[in-house]
């Protein structure tokens, strides 16, 4: 099993909220990364795991994980989409972000980082802010098991390098009503998912959902490249996986569909804007879903939630 762990602690205090007036960004120190090959106690697993731990000191704030197969290198294999995945929070302060999520560039060595906050200068709005870290010298080898790993080279002294990502804010979204084509087109299209709602019978000794039970998901979507854009999502096949699904929203122009894959938990989202007499705008974001799923009292009924995700679209 292939792990990638990045550890980053935030430059500044914690608040409750961040500008989104400013031009400055945010900084956060990267503590630590590794990276683990296929794990060989586990035949046929090809599975890539990626860590991300975020900090504002020396104790964990966020934890991200993600996993797709070792091929794919970070990027689905149908849409070529970078492979977005949820950062949760660990109890452990009060963090600055509604939202926090990473993906991994594993063919160039890069790590995207996007957060989304409450503006502390607007009410009432969100902001979102997008950075890279290129991981450009690595140390890989072999664990006694015989596992490929990689890890950060460390200084001449022997200490972890002093690695730092920066996010940059994103330009304030245009509004649904108004926004024109070209307008939406210049601006990074990314989505919160909310409301993360599946059902499935999973008998005890059994590793899988029960054939016929798994409801697939339902959630809602909230456009943060165009404001004012709140799709509701409901799974329209039938109870066998890849599941699909359409998004239904008030704003006529806006239309989306959603396939998802109960096996590796990859969500994929495709979203259409209504452009008149041009072509319709396509936008397509994959995220790793990876909501808790917990058992009713005396049953064999497992419910699964998430807290808000933020699933991005293209390489930042």
């Amino acid at each position: 099993m292939r792990y990638l762990a990045v550890v980053l602690s935030a430059a500044a205090g914690v608040q409750a909220a961040r500008q989104c007036s400013t031009t400055t960004g945010y900084t956060h120190r990267v503590l630590d990364a590794r990276y683990d090959g296929p794990d060989v106690d586990k035949p046929g697993s090809d599975l890539a795991t990626i860590s991300v731990s975020l900090s504002s000191s020396t104790t964990p704030l966020y934890e991200c994980v993600a996993q797709w197969p070792e091929s794919w290198k970070g990027f689905h294999n149908v849409t070529e989409k970078l492979i977005w995945s949820d950062c949760i929070w660990t109890g452990a302060g009060s963090g600055a972000d509604k939202s926090v999520a990473f993906a991994v560039d594993w063919n160039k060595k890069v790590v995207y980082l996007a957060h989304v906050f409450a503006c502390s200068d607007r009410e009432g709005t969100d902001g979102l802010a997008t950075g890279t870290l290129p991981l450009s010298e690595l140390d890989c080898d072999y664990t006694e098991e015989g596992s490929a790993y990689c890890i950060p080279k460390a200084t001449s002294s022997g200490a972890r390098p002093d690695l730092r990502i920066s996010t940059v804010l994103a330009p304030t979204a245009p509004d649904a009503n108004t926004a024109s084509c070209s307008e939406i087109s210049e601006q990074y299209q990314s989505w919160t998912l909310e409301k993360w709602h599946r059902q499935f019978v999973l008998t005890p000794g059994s590793f899988e959902p029960k054939a016929g039970t798994d409801t697939g998901p339902s959630f809602t979507l909230k456009s943060l490249g165009v404001n004012g854009v709140t799709f509701t999502c409901a799974t329209t096949s039938a109870p066998v996986g890849p599941f699909q699904g359409e998004c239904k929203s008030d704003v006529t122009k806006a239309a989306a569909t959603f396939t998802f894959d109960p096996k590796l938990n990859i969500l994929t989202v495709k979203q259409k804007w209504d452009c008149g007499d041009s072509a319709a705008l396509e936008t397509v974001g994959v995220g790793y879903m990876q909501g808790t799923c917990d058992r009713g009292f005396n049953s064999d009924v497992f419910t699964c939630s998430s807290e808000p995700v933020l699933i991005g679209t293209e390489a930042l």
